[in-house]
């Protein structure tokens, strides 16, 4: 077959390289994967009772996202005490337990680090609103002077990623504070040394326990500029852009530089994973230079539209960016902020066999591919829980203009039937809907056409062909993007129509017939 001259850039070969370089990491969202206890809400017990699961699944790490002790008005990520589980999800034996099953199984856990801002309820924020202006309490978040001549008027133009103001009045109405997300979430101010130095206690404290590494939520958004000048623009559009003066900032490198030494301490290659949203491949790896985070997020397929040239040209930018600082490349589909690909691809058998599709195409990229819970069941964005229900601060804030996040944190479906669908003996802390019954695990598992057996087929497929590069085929077919990385041809028909390609399959989203890929599908073929 000719070869395109648009050839990305080779990556280090994996026979030689550290887990997290190729590694198949699931991202566990704890509230809503496994309830052992009955109370609506997963824990950690429930985590550790589904272990073998993942262990069955194939994937190499789990991610935690939190569950420390918070009042849960974003999720967990509203922390008011680093060091300690929420009563919600258990204890920290419950946690050491969770720990010491995932590492017998062969699986490392990454847990959640959210240091941009701490919940109104921690300690610290605590004792600053007790404390006067200008004290070393206050002096640990961004307080500033309500102006007495404009008593309304925040001391700059930021708004909130969760709408409304990024400003809110201390109760005594003397002093503005500083929230990037809920009123409920003050930022915390990374020019105090005594912000380091309490965050690099946090990591040794988790490291001290076992954990394999950190997820570092808001990773591009610690440092603001200097004197919190007015954003050329406002709201959810500045979330990735090098413009907003409290995002991307060139002094959080300086953080990284002071952690990677810490986590380098210790043995087992701990990691660190930067949620960096940024306007850019290049911007994006310079977190992953050599002395700061192993692994940021690409969030570009995340966002991209289901078509071949913008798949394409993601894929080009990221490898070269990243070989540029010897880091790996890191795919994301899904989490537990976005909605989820079926419905992001049009819903339906439609927008499942896209996702199903986009899914074996990162699978058989070089690097680190994220699976978030549900992805392998092929499980759509519930949109249709009522705003009575719903906890995500997005839709309370925006007054339900913006829906949220709730719709991709609905619990697991683990059984056909029940009251929360094998979720837990319980109910589930958000509705589950109905035909879920049938994408559910006892659904799915030995089912040769299922989600799920497609993706544990995969992911056997790709622990024993890794892969390595990535070499564009020029197919002359606008729509099918074909690339060999080494071990396997993967080829994606991203049209409506069947699309010829010879070859011999290996594993396919969609049945392959005579020679034909079908629409929206992949294929991996013998190379």
């Amino acid at each position: 077959m000719p070869q395109d001259t648009d050839t990305a850039p080779t990556q280090t070969s994996l026979s030689a390289i550290d887990w997290w370089r190729n590694a198949v990491i699931y991202q566990v969202y704890p509230r809503s994967f496994a309830d052992g206890n009955g109370d609506g809400m997963g824990d950690l017990p429930g985590i550790t009772s589904r272990i073998p699961y993942l262990q069955r699944l194939g994937v190499d790490a789990i991610w935690l996202s939190p569950f420390y002790s918070s009042p849960q008005n974003d999720g967990g990520y509203d922390v008011a005490d680093y060091r300690d589980v929420d009563p919600r999800f258990g204890t920290l034996t419950d946690f050491d337990n969770m720990l010491a099953a995932a590492h017998e199984a062969h699986l490392r856990v990454i847990v959640d680090l959210v240091p941009n801002h701490t919940s109104s309820e921690h300690a610290w924020f605590q004792a600053a609103l007790a404390a006067e202006p200008g004290s070393p309490e206050r002096a640990r978040y961004h307080f500033a002077d309500v102006d007495p001549a404009k008593p309304d008027t925040p001391p700059n133009n930021w708004r909130s990623i969760f709408g409304g103001d990024a400003w809110s009045k201390t109760p005594d109405g003397k002093q503005w504070y500083l929230h990037l997300f809920d009123s409920t979430q003050p930022d915390l101010n990374w020019n105090n040394e005594e912000v380091h130095t309490e965050m690099e206690s946090v990591l040794r404290f988790w490291l001290d326990r076992g954990v394999d590494g950190f997820r570092i939520d808001v990773a591009h958004g610690m440092v603001k500029a200097e004197g919190l000048p007015d954003a050329p623009d406002t709201g959810m559009e500045m979330l990735g852009t090098t413009l907003a003066p409290f995002f991307d900032q060139d002094g959080v490198h300086e953080i990284y530089r002071r952690w990677r030494p810490i986590v380098d301490s210790y043995p087992g290659d701990r990691i660190m994973v930067a949620e960096a949203w940024v306007d850019s491949a290049q911007r994006r790896a310079l977190y992953l230079r050599s002395d700061e985070v192993h692994q940021a997020f690409n969030f570009d397929l995340l966002t991209a539209p289901f078509e071949a040239a913008q798949f394409r040209r993601s894929i080009n930018e990221e490898i070269q960016s990243n070989s540029a600082v010897g880091a790996p490349c890191t795919w994301v589909l899904s989490n537990h902020d976005v909605q989820r690909p079926v419905t992001r691809y049009g819903d339906g058998q439609r927008g499942l066999d896209r996702a199903r599709a986009a899914l074996m195409l990162t699978l058989a990229l070089p690097g680190v591919c994220y699976l978030y819970q549900g992805e392998e069941l092929g499980l759509n964005e519930v949109l249709d829980i009522p705003g009575e229900l719903r906890q995500d601060p997005t839709f309370h804030r925006t007054g339900g203009e913006q829906v949220g996040r709730d719709g991709c944190r609905v619990p697991l479906p683990w059984e056909k039937d029940g009251p929360s669908l094998g979720f837990g003996p319980g109910g589930s802390w958000l509705p589950q809907p109905a035909h879920w019954s049938a994408s559910s695990v006892a659904a799915q598992s030995g089912a040769p056409d299922s989600t799920l057996e497609l993706v544990r087929a995969a992911l056997g497929l790709r622990a024993t062909h890794p892969a390595q590069y990535v070499t564009w085929v020029e197919t002359g077919q606008a729509d099918l993007l074909a690339f060999t990385n080494g071990s396997l041809i993967c080829v994606t028909n991203f049209g409506d129509q069947p699309a010829p390609f010879d070859g011999t399959v290996k594993l396919a989203s969609s049945p392959v017939d005579d020679g034909l890929i079908p629409p929206n599908a992949t294929a991996w073929m013998e190379l």
